[in-house]
Formats: C-alpha cells, sequence, structure tokens
C-alpha cells in the first residue's frame, strides 16, 4: 500500500506534520501604520533569525509580550493576533524560527526550541526596564514550543504565560490526522509512535516556573481538539485560568473575535504584572473582567 510508506516518511520526526513555513511577505507591518522595527539576532547554533519589535505607546512600557507563532506560513501574517499590544502599551516581539521567513537554516522542532530561547535573550536584551516583566504569548505549535524553550531557558523575568489553541500531545495530533485518512486510520496507533513525544506540552506543563497561566481553546476547533487544550489545563499546576470560546475556529480570539477577548487579556495582564514573586494567589475574577464560560483555578 502506498500510503504506508508516504505517513512513515511524513511522521518520522514530526518535522513535516508540525512545521510548514514558508518565505511570502503576506501583511507587512507598514499597511498597520504600526511602530516597528526588524530584529536580527542569533540563535545558540549560529543561525540567523530575524524578528519584529512593535514599540508600546506609551513611555514606559507596561512589559514586554514575547509572542512564539504557530506552524504555517510566517511572523508576516501571524503577528496580526498580537500588534494590536503596542498600542495598549506593550513592548510586542515576535519571531520566526528557522526555516521561515526571514530566518536562516532548516526547519525543526529541536532548533525551533533552541530559537525561542534565543528570542527570549534577545527580549530580554532589548526591554531595558521591562526585562523583568515579559510574558510568553505562544499560539497553537507556538504554545508547545513556547513550554519547551521555557523548559530550556529558566525563565529568567517571565511573569506571565499565554496559550491560545495549544495541543497536549505531539503523538495525539498525529494521531487525529491519521485517523482522519482512510488509508492510515487501522494505523494511527502504531504510526505515531513514529513521532517524538520529548518536548510534548503534557510533559512540560507540570514542571514550568509557576507564574500565571491563562488557556483560551474554542470547543469546536477544527485545527486542534478542545479536549487537547483542555487535558493540558488540567495537567497544569495554579495559578491558572481557562477561557472555554463558544467557536468553530482556531485562534481566533485576538482576531476575530478581538471584541470579546481582547479586553479581558488586558486586564489580566494588568493584574499578573502588579502582582509580586512566583508563587502566586490568583483571585478568582471571571465574573468581574472575564468572558462567559471560563474557570479559574488557584495555586
Amino acid at each position: 500500500m502506498r500510503a504506508l510508506p508516504l505517513a512513515v516518511l511524513v511522521l518520522s520526526g514530526c518535522t513535516n506534520v508540525f512545521l510548514q513555513p514558508d518565505h511570502i511577505p503576506r501583511w507587512l507591518p507598514e499597511r498597520n501604520e504600526a511602530g516597528w522595527e526588524d530584529v536580527r539576532f542569533k540563535s545558540a547554533d549560529g543561525t540567523d533569525l530575524l524578528g519584529l519589535w512593535f514599540r508600546a505607546k506609551t513611555t514606559p512600557s507596561k512589559g514586554v509580550i514575547v509572542h512564539f507563532h504557530g506552524n504555517g506560513e510566517n511572523m508576516t501574517s501571524h503577528y496580526l493576533f498580537v500588534y494590536w499590544l503596542a498600542k495598549e502599551g506593550y513592548d510586542v516581539f515576535t519571531f520566526d524560527y528557522r526555516g521561515y521567513g526571514g530566518s536562516g537554516g532548516k526547519k525543526s522542532i529541536a532548533g525551533s526550541i533552541e530559537d525561542g530561547m534565543a528570542a527570549l535573550r534577545a527580549a530580554r536584551g532589548r526591554a531595558l526596564g521591562s526585562r523583568d516583566r515579559l510574558v510568553v504569548l505562544g499560539q497553537s505549535l507556538g504554545g508547545a514550543l513556547a513550554l519547551a524553550s521555557l523548559e530550556r531557558d529558566g525563565g529568567e523575568g517571565v511573569r506571565g504565560v499565554i496559550l491560545d489553541s495549544t495541543f497536549a500531545s505531539y503523538r495525539a495530533v498525529a494521531r487525529g490526522k491519521l485517523g482522519g485518512w482512510w488509508p492510515t486510520w487501522a494505523l494511527q496507533y502504531p504510526l505515531s509512535l513514529l513521532v517524538s513525544n520529548r518536548w510534548s506540552p503534557d510533559r512540560l506543563i507540570a514542571r514550568r516556573k509557576t507564574v500565571p497561566l491563562l488557556m483560551l481553546h474554542a470547543t469546536g476547533d477544527p485545527v486542534v481538539p478542545y479536549a487537547q487544550g483542555r487535558r493540558l489545563y488540567e495537567l497544569a499546576p495554579g495559578p491558572k485560568e481557562f477561557w472555554k470560546l463558544d467557536s468553530q475556529g482556531h485562534t481566533e480570539a485576538f482576531y476575530a473575535l478581538a471584541s470579546k477577548y481582547r479586553p479581558p487579556t488586558l486586564a489580566w495582564l494588568e493584574q499578573v504584572l502588579k502582582l509580586e514573586g512566583v508563587r502566586l494567589h490568583y483571585s478568582n475574577n471571571c465574573k468581574r473582567q472575564s468572558p462567559d464560560n471560563c474557570s479559574n483555578s488557584e495555586a
């Protein structure tokens, strides 16, 4: 059966399943009249990387948002999810992993994790007075890469983590893809074992630095099933909060559903960045400032 060797080739190492970059400039920042600049920096192995730094509209900056984007295209489409935070007083740093957009190198999961660590270092170096007020925002695959990068980096200065539409397990995602293709449906479990789970979020979430965690996931997400996001949340230690989106989309909270989810996200950021220490008691403010269908756990 031709499908079997093809599936083995695609799934081995999980690179082609999870990393789907291109080099096409899609939506240049000047079209949004945003204050920005290119940031060129290097990963630990010398790979040249490119990022975009959106300057806070207020002085001093309230903090720095480090954005880990999803698996497709490149940052010239993904920055649309986060650049608006600069208008609200935050410096925003988004970047391309190796093999994406203007960054050099060849795509790989391990390399992307190294690139995430380099981005955190670069953000601290540019943050000046805000280097101890970093918030990491990862979307879809970017959430998985963010957790792995923070695991190795240690999270100096990171005061909060936002995971938008992130999965719990690389293997579970692979099983879902195989299960949706009739030639490999019966082989979804054995073939998924070809995918490494070394850096899977469900293995890392319990070990994360215990800063406030905000997770968002749509009940009808067609890319990462809602159950994956909810499982990841249940494995996470507090303080944490989960917002269930009544939506059929993927990573829609800060774009298609912006009017509903941007304001409470800003309130969450301001609360988190005012708190001191890493063992935080995050009070239940769902009814006061958060969208419907949110849940909260305390440390």
